[in-house]
């Protein structure tokens, strides 16, 4: 369902012109004895249409803080005032948080495709 719901987003961001491609965060951790660890976070969508960018993780659910925490981990890493959104399959009211990360439901994004300017 997952995937199913990534094609689904995709195909609709297609289909409204932007181009879409997959995000590469590079970050770097000390680990407890110091080291220095480096690993990438992916963003499920970058989309790009003329000089509007937007970046776009898709959540099948949110069931607890510590999911949503994992899912908008990449955007914090990302230094840029572009927009950055969480699209999920649960039934939620839009709503940005305090990084001004916008989650919203697949419907609403289906059924509004003025969400991404909004």
């Amino acid at each position: 369902q997952t995937h199913s719901m990534e094609n689904v987003i995709y195909n609709e961001l297609r289909m409204r012109g932007y181009s879409v491609d997959v995000g590469v965060v590079p970050i770097a951790e000390k680990d407890l004895e110091g080291k220095v660890n480096r690993r990438q976070l992916e963003v499920d969508f970058v989309c790009n249409l003329g000089s509007a960018r937007y970046y776009i993780q898709s959540a099948y659910s949110l069931p607890d803080e510590a999911k949503r925490t994992q899912e908008i981990r990449p955007f914090r890493k990302i230094d840029d005032s572009f927009k950055k959104l969480v699209i999920t399959k649960d039934i939620v009211q839009p709503y940005y948080d305090e990084y001004g990360i916008l989650t919203i439901n697949i419907y609403d994004f289906l059924l509004n495709p003025e969400c991404l300017q909004g």
